[in-house]
């Protein structure tokens, strides 16, 4: 069982519900050591005091906001929990809203949300807990509410998720940058440089590539790879000596890029099914002199049950 990082309960109209709060994402990256490539030692942080030079301790460590140049004030834990204790301990569902409303853009980070026992209580009713998932699921609303977490108020969604309810913190409107600022292009695509006849293949390319959402498929190959790289290294010994840069070769695009030929060269990708009908279409076409054969000669030649990897 994961150890909850937050206690409280959830919180609409009436009603409150006690729920702990975990964790509900794992990363997975890579974390590298700094060395000393002349002695390969690695480098060490140290906490220090800055008029000393010592070493501090976490035990001496404490919390300071500064009012004044070099004057602070010292808070703890329970400095912070006592000075709103309501908003610490407590997700407070605001409104309900359509989750399709959300945009992504706005999603951060999610955590589980489990029903907890109430102090003074062996086991605590999950009634409460059960009837707001299940009246989420059927409505297909989310909670949308505020809650403390450490020192910072958080903007989150509650949401159904399995048996689970999950509360996904969201970020304010005013951390997200506008589209605004960049300068993009205009929303019609055709009379902007595209024509029929790319956007009808870039449509039956999206339509040709299209699947379910299976999320177990795709895979950090860059972290596998790495990983191949340093027990290739301790294979072979390499392991005090940083390798020497490599140049890469870079391809760059000049020119006008040919659209339609890269279109055709992605649908063939697909087991050649598309492919068979551009050709169908060349051989449909009237034969008139050199123009007709030319195209024929342009139509690339694919092999049949290509596959593509996940990516």
């Amino acid at each position: 069982m994961p150890r909850s990082i937050w206690k409280g309960s959830i919180s609409f109209g009436l009603v409150q519900i006690p729920v702990a709060l975990y964790t509900a994402e794992e990363p997975d990256e890579l974390h590298f050591t700094q060395l000393d490539k002349r002695t390969m030692a690695p480098i060490r942080y140290e906490r220090v005091n800055r008029e000393t030079g010592e070493p501090v301790s976490w035990d001496d460590i404490v919390r300071g906001y500064p009012y004044e140049k070099d004057e602070y004030v010292v808070l703890s834990d329970e400095d912070l929990r006592r000075a709103n204790v309501e908003a610490t301990q407590t997700v407070d569902i605001l409104d309900f809203v359509d989750a399709s409303e959300i945009d992504p853009n706005y999603y951060d980070k999610p955590y589980f949300l489990a029903p907890a026992s109430q102090s003074g209580k062996k086991k605590s009713p999950v009634t409460a807990y059960v009837l707001l998932r299940e009246a989420l699921r059927k409505t297909g609303k989310v909670g949308i509410a505020k809650v403390v977490i450490r020192t910072r108020e958080h903007i989150a969604a509650v949401r159904p998720h399995g048996r689970a309810l999950v509360l996904n913190l969201l970020r304010f409107a005013h951390e997200l940058r506008s589209e605004e600022e960049l300068d993009l292009p205009e929303m019609e695509a055709e009379g902007k440089g595209l024509g029929k006849r790319e956007l009808e293949m870039a449509e039956r390319l999206v339509a040709e590539m299209a699947t379910a959402w299976e999320p177990e498929k795709y895979k950090d190959e860059y972290r596998d790879d790495v990983m191949k790289l340093i027990e290739k290294k301790v294979k072979s010994g390499q392991m005090t000596t940083p390798a020497e840069p490599v140049e890469e070769e870079h391809h760059r695009a000049t020119g006008t890029v040919d659209l339609i030929a890269l279109l055709k060269k992605s649908l063939g990708q697909k087991g050649g099914k598309v492919a068979n009908d551009d050709a169908g279409d060349a051989r449909r076409a009237p034969e008139t002199g050199g123009k007709s054969r030319a195209r024929k000669a342009e139509t690339p030649k694919r092999k049949g049950g290509g596959s593509r990897r996940a990516a």
